[in-house]
């Protein structure tokens, strides 16, 4: 198996609305994209699959030291093998491959935040910066494109964060900032119990609003010249924000199932937004 068959591996069997929109890329732009999908996914697995922290701090700080030995030519990885061609030619960056490890590490430190600046952060780390890296990927002509594509890592992070609540609860994390908890009147030991309340759809509700306002945000600062180079993006988004929608529509029942949409429905959504290369409606209301 290549390096690049190993990605392709990876990014395919976890399932992700990404894989869909790498699919309609040229093949030496999807080769980069797929192999720093593979990546994050190795990385993340890294933090979530031991159960001993010990062992995820450990694979951790091997994985720190893979990204040094890539860019010294000398990575021992198929996903740093597939990766070391793409450096230059697409400004991926030591220091937004470190950056995503410090984020995914965050995993390891907290897990409660206690404000949404504090969750930002994180967002930043491990979505805002894979974001960035994605738009170079994909060719981006303006600077002002950086931007949106890290406000629309953002917006990715939050709706995973939405979706996931119950899973992530099971793993004892809870994303969702203590002072909008406690706005809402919701403790965290409801949370992790899985307990459904009136309250508890009035703060999802409020989540999923700032999620959409964050596509919305993100779309806004996309400039016209690099719609069609960042469609890959925009297929994303057409595929996960209607999530939101799935969501909201059963009555924010995250606690105990991951809503998903059908792989039929995610391939149509793709076709649309490359097709029109234009950033879909985002549901709900505008504040």
């Amino acid at each position: 198996m290549t390096p690049q068959q190993y990605c392709q591996q990876k990014a395919a069997a976890s399932g992700s609305s990404f894989y869909y929109s790498f699919l309609f890329l040229p093949a030496p732009r999807r080769e980069a994209i797929t192999a720093l999908y593979a990546f994050c996914r190795e990385v993340d697995d890294a933090v979530d699959e031991p159960s001993d922290p010990a062992i995820a701090r450990n694979r951790i700080a091997w994985w720190r030291d893979e990204v040094l030995r890539l860019f010294r030519g000398e990575g021992e990885h198929p996903v740093s093998k597939a990766l070391a061609p793409c450096l230059v030619p697409f400004n991926i960056t030591q220091a937004n491959m470190l950056a995503v490890i410090d984020g995914m590490e965050m995993d390891l430190e907290q897990t409660r935040y206690l404000d949404y600046p504090g969750l930002s952060l994180y967002c930043e780390r491990v979505a805002g910066v894979v974001g960035l890296m994605a738009s170079e990927i994909f060719g981006r002509s303006q600077e002002a494109t950086l931007e949106y594509a890290r406000q629309l890592g953002h917006a990715f992070q939050m709706t995973n964060i939405i979706r996931d609540v119950g899973e992530d609860a099971r793993r004892g994390r809870i994303y969702l900032p203590i002072d909008e908890l406690q706005r809402f009147k919701v403790p965290a030991h409801e949370i992790l119990a899985g307990t459904y309340s009136d309250r508890f759809q009035a703060l999802m509700a409020f989540q999923t609003e700032r999620a959409r306002e964050l596509y919305r945000q993100a779309y806004a600062l996309l400039p016209a010249a690099d719609r069609r180079s960042q469609r890959p993006g925009l297929m994303m988004a057409a595929i996960y924000s209607p999530l939101l929608d799935e969501i909201e529509r059963d009555g924010f029942q995250v606690l105990h199932q991951r809503t998903s949409l059908t792989p039929i429905r995610k391939l149509w959504l793709a076709w649309k937004t490359f097709v029109t290369a234009r950033p879909q409606a985002v549901g709900g209301r505008r504040p």
